[in-house]
């Protein structure tokens, strides 16, 4: 079993808030716009990371993580890039991404919409979940976490905070 956090468009913000929500999983999920090396390497000093870079990361982001990311995690093959889309309405990229894999989990970011939604046509699950970050036009800081244990994904939860920073 795995206890996944997952986040996106932290834009230089990993906080208090964010550490007491994931200080329980196993590993990060990022899916982009991480803000700068500094957010990398507080994230990774506090959880394993795993990551794929956005639009407004820096050459020092890009060095470090992918644009993409396509591993296994218990029985389930899972998608992570930044600009992605949602059902119906994917980025161009991004679907021939979802094409070429056939992810069971496809998670993206940028939109700082939290979303998780089910893809019937390409038999997978959407996750986006939002920002993390105080930067963007999102009223409400959000996360995901949830467990993976062989092929279901159990015990998913969203976490909400003001659009502050809390240190």
């Amino acid at each position: 079993m795995a206890y996944i956090g997952l986040i996106s468009d932290t834009h230089g913000t990993f906080d208090a808030p964010l550490k007491e929500f994931l200080k329980d999983v196993d590993v990060i999920w990022h899916a982009g716009d991480f803000g700068n090396i500094e957010t990398v390497d507080n994230i990774t000093a506090f959880k394993p990371l795993i990551g794929a870079y956005g639009n407004c990361d820096p050459h020092t982001v890009r060095l470090v993580h992918p644009v993409m990311r396509y591993f296994r995690v218990e029985e389930k093959k899972v998608l992570i890039t930044h600009i992605g889309g949602f059902p119906g309405h994917y980025d161009r990229y991004a679907l021939s991404l979802i094409n070429s894999y056939k992810p069971d989990i496809f998670v993206c970011g940028h939109s700082h919409i939290l979303r998780v939604m089910n893809d019937k046509l390409h038999n997978m699950l959407v996750l986006n979940p939002g920002a993390a970050g105080i930067q963007g036009f999102h009223q409400v800081r959000t996360a995901l976490r949830f467990r993976i244990e062989g092929n279901e994904i159990k015990d998913m939860e969203v976490g909400e905070w003001e659009r502050r920073l809390v240190l």
